[in-house]
């Protein structure tokens, strides 16, 4: 799994005119991806590293703060640009298994204590959001 984490002071996607999950931060926005390999234990694996991840202001993380995530499947982050110029998604998993990991993300860090607001999988959205610092790093699990 692939995440693309950024420190927010507020975040939102919007899917066909109406915002379906927005936070006020300071928080995190998580773009997750997934590829073919990736199994139940990556998801709880990387929850446990975006609630523990110490990039919020001095040195905190979501779990130190209660601080809200927004997490927005993101299959994109697999894309493979390095020949042509056309990406290739070839190392992205397909719908029916990036779905449930996701959504297991999501259900992980929701057991772990954290309030987190999504977007629509597969959905046309629009993600708007004011990066703190600015902060932005890249998980891989």
């Amino acid at each position: 799994m692939r995440a693309v984490v950024q420190r927010v002071s507020e975040a939102s996607v919007t899917v066909g005119g109406e915002v379906v999950g927005s936070i006020l931060g300071p928080g995190l926005c998580v773009l997750v991806g997934v590829t073919h390999d990736d199994t139940t234990e990556h998801a709880k694996r990387l929850a446990a590293k975006l609630w523990s991840v110490r990039i919020l202001d001095g040195e905190k993380s979501c779990s130190d703060l209660a601080a809200p995530l927004l997490v927005i499947s993101q299959f994109t982050l697999y894309g493979d640009a390095r020949k042509g110029r056309r990406p290739t998604w070839n190392a992205a998993a397909p719908g029916d298994v990036a779905e449930p990991l996701v959504a297991a993300v999501v259900a992980e860090l929701r057991a772990l204590g954290a309030h987190v607001e999504t977007g629509s999988f597969g959905a046309d959205m629009k993600v708007a959001l004011v990066n703190d610092g600015p902060i932005t790093l890249v998980i891989d699990i």
